[in-house]
Parts: structure tokens; sequence; C-alpha cells
């Protein structure tokens, strides 16, 4: 089973959020730690992948030599792909 280890900026893009949506998105990454490629999908031209949460996304890049999930941004879908 992987681990989960959020970034410093991606939770504190967490913490703005509501409460409820907060926990849908931990909830969500709780279940991607069993079995990562099921859940995330690779994003093009990029190392990163991204889960999707209803309207929001997880960006985050797996380390499958050392079964760690590192999630880099949490945002709404709109904002998340921009630079």
């Amino acid at each position: 089973m992987y681990s989960i280890v959020i970034s410093n900026k991606a939770e504190r893009q967490l913490k703005k959020l509501e409460k409820s949506q907060q926990e849908r998105i931990v909830s969500a990454l709780e279940r991607a730690r069993i079995r990562p490629e099921t859940h995330f999908k690779k994003l093009v031209g990029e190392e990163a992948y991204n889960l999707r949460i209803g309207h929001y996304r997880a960006i985050a890049d797996i380390e499958q030599k050392k079964l760690i999930i590192l999630v880099l941004k949490v945002s709404h879908r709109k904002n998340i792909y921009k630079k």
C-alpha cells in the first residue's frame, strides 16, 4: 500500500476549502492508496498525475519504487492547470 505525502503548498490549498470538500478529497486520496494507477490519470507532457474529485483535482507525483504518492497541488478544476 502506498503512503500519502502532502506538500506544504497542497496543504495550504486544502485548508482554504470548505470542511466537507476537505474530507471528500482526503477520502479520495485514501482510496487511491491501494492501487493508484486505477484512480490517477497521467498528465500529457508532464511527469505528474491527476486525480478527479468532483469539481476538484489533485495533482500528484507517484513514486513507484518507494510506494509514495506526493500530492503537489489541490484546487478547483478551472484553476489547477494554470502555472
